[in-house]
């Protein structure tokens, strides 16, 4: 499979990207670095970057609105086809717009035990409140300092006697092991069956009256009720396929081969299932669009639905 870019933004030496980088260059790794941005066109960091072949892109923030800015840095960002941004060490605090922009896709490593310590002064602060431990977090990046969903994170014990300086020389090299670590989880849940099935099963028990069963050893999702029928199945590589899919209703054979000779990428026709009209929509691939397969689970629910439901979600639409 095609591995996730990442784009790194920066402000100084270059440290945790460097960590980065080098992670990505081990056999195995999902991610690639695709490039390396800064808002200090003499930041060293960009000097490493470049020495390693990777390109590299600066445009120094001072006398430019910040949002103008932003969209400088975000325009260069998006073309070089970046589809998850590492912040490492970068010294502007980003607008609620930006994030949004990057929702879900970006993410931060933070020198504290989240959700202790947010912003600066980390070390100093955990010093003086006498805790055993200092340590590091990796965090999904939220408009929220520092507030966004964890990711990981690593203790690093207090020493009698440590300053500041002297906990920071310990805790960063607990980054350089946590950030690469976690960013190829990160990149790669996409394709974890564990994580695709919480995506399909929240949609899934978002409509109204459905209820999880088993179905051949597979998860399945079906109307509720002594009567309910099934309008969808989760699809972990069965019958000798690589794809892990969702597996919904269509019209009928004739929709399915449609389907399948207009966007193989995306779509296939499942064994058995595939002859009664059913259709798999592949979930192990980049850049599904999940709210395409929200609508594809509400058109096969409302197939299999008694008409009191229909009517209801139904009037619910018009309104």
């Amino acid at each position: 499979m095609a591995r996730a870019k990442v784009a790194c933004l920066l402000s100084g030496n270059g440290t945790t990207m460097s960590a980065l980088l080098f992670q990505s260059r081990l056999p195995g790794c999902p991610y690639e670095i695709v490039l390396v941005a800064s808002n200090v066109p003499g930041a060293p960091g960009l000097q490493i970057a470049a020495a390693e072949g990777i390109a590299t892109f600066a445009h120094d923030h001072r006398g430019m609105d910040r949002r103008a800015h932003e969209e400088v840095m975000d325009a260069a960002l998006r073309q070089s086809g970046a589809d998850t941004l590492a912040l490492c060490g970068y010294m502007r605090v980003l607008t609620a717009e930006f994030v949004a922009g990057w929702e879900g896709r970006m993410v931060n490593t933070h020198p504290s035990l989240l959700p202790k310590y947010k912003g600066l002064d980390t070390h100093a602060r955990a010093i003086a409140a006498g805790d055993s431990h200092g340590g590091c977090s990796v965090h999904v990046v939220t408009p929220e300092l520092d507030g966004g969903p964890l990711l990981g994170q690593v203790a690093v014990a207090i020493l009698p006697g440590d300053t500041a300086d002297s906990l920071a020389r310990r805790v960063i090299l607990a980054e350089y092991q946590l950030y690469p670590r976690m960013l190829a989880d990160f990149v790669s849940r996409e394709s974890s069956p564990e994580w695709l099935l919480s995506r399909v099963r929240a949609l899934a028990l978002a409509l109204p009256e459905v209820e999880e069963r088993e179905s051949h050893g597979a998860p399945g999702w079906r109307t509720g009720g002594k009567s309910g029928k099934f309008f969808a199945y989760f699809n972990d590589q069965h019958h000798g396929t690589q794809h892990i899919a969702v597996l919904v209703k269509t019209g009928g054979v004739d929709e399915v081969e449609g389907l399948v000779e207009t966007a193989p990428e995306s779509c296939f026709k499942p064994a058995y299932y595939g002859a009664s009209g059913w259709v798999g929509l592949i979930l192990n691939r980049p850049g599904v669009d999940w709210d395409d397969v929200a609508q594809w689970l509400a058109r096969s629910w409302r197939m299999v639905a008694p008409a009191r439901l229909t009517r209801l979600h139904d009037a619910a639409d018009d309104f």
